[in-house]
């Protein structure tokens, strides 16, 4: 059995963002949607008009106007409907969300469930992503432009987040692989400077490692290890680009003695070296 393909946004953007806007008509429609696969990086979907569908780790979603809603990384999803929408598409680097609306995000719902916008909401959103969107198509050697991009995604980051925050639906039971998951991603979270082994992780849950293993590769097809280097990963970055600390002082920051042995597996994880990402 193949393996399901992981779609990288590093392939397709290098500020950790793309977007756009799409009429109905413009994508889905009689086009063949698009195989089953993951994503290494969040999506949004903001649906202004119409209807289609997706389905996502087995649950259909069914998109309607002024309907937010989000796909995490690691899950399947794939098209299933024929039928047309327009909205907005924005795919986010993970290192881009603030880890709090990280929290909410991936820790505090059972199972996603799309937001729907009352009439005020629905325009603060459509304005702040008009906004975001003609400065993301600036020319980015523009001074500070990149920075504004990637601000203006942050307060549409905590404005989703904030949509979130109300009480979970009663009707949505959560499974026991998945309470495993959103705990150890909460953990990660706030422990990942200190905390890297997959066993300590484990006995945090009071779970075997074989069972934490087993939960997040069934919610998610990838392993503990994958997760916990990811994390590392995401603050390595997010230090290397906000912060002026050099790598050694990072390396520190994240918990690693020999900044050399981090610098390898920053590399052999993102394929170029933490000054090179640092330049780019």
């Amino acid at each position: 059995m193949k393996d399901i393909p992981v779609h990288q946004l590093k392939e397709r953007a290098s500020t950790g963002l793309e977007m756009w806007r799409y009429d109905i008509g413009d994508i889905g429609g009689d086009d063949i949607p698009m195989d089953a696969h993951r994503d290494d990086h969040y999506i949004f979907f903001l649906i202004e008009e119409g209807e289609a569908s997706l389905m996502i780790d087995f649950n259909e979603v069914v998109f309607r106007p002024q309907m937010l809603y989000y796909v995490l990384p690691g899950q399947v999803h794939h098209g299933i409907s024929s039928e047309r929408a327009g909205g907005w598409f924005i795919a986010v680097d993970t290192m881009l969300i603030p880890p709090d609306c990280r929290k909410v995000f991936e820790g505090s719902l059972a199972l996603q469930q799309p937001y729907f916008l009352n009439d005020n909401q629905m325009e603060q959103c459509r304005s702040l992503l008009n906004l975001l969107q003609q400065r993301y198509e600036d020319d980015d050697q523009m001074p500070f432009n990149l920075s504004v991009v990637h601000s203006l995604l942050q307060s549409f980051m905590g404005i989703a987040a904030g949509f979130y925050t109300c009480p979970e639906n009663p009707n949505v039971q959560m499974s026991r692989p998945m309470e495993i998951v959103q705990q150890f991603k909460r953990l990660l979270v706030d422990n990942i400077c200190s905390v890297k082994s997959p066993s300590a992780y484990a006995g945090m849950l009071k779970v075997s490692e074989s069972y934490l293993n087993e939960s997040l590769k069934k919610i998610t097809g990838l392993s503990v290890s994958y997760w916990i280097v990811n994390e590392v990963m995401l603050e390595a970055k997010r230090l290397l680009y906000y912060s002026q600390l050099n790598v050694k002082e990072i390396a520190h920051r994240l918990g690693y003695d020999d900044h050399t042995y981090f610098s390898r597996i920053f590399k052999k994880s993102e394929g170029i070296t933490p000054l090179s990402f640092r330049a780019t």
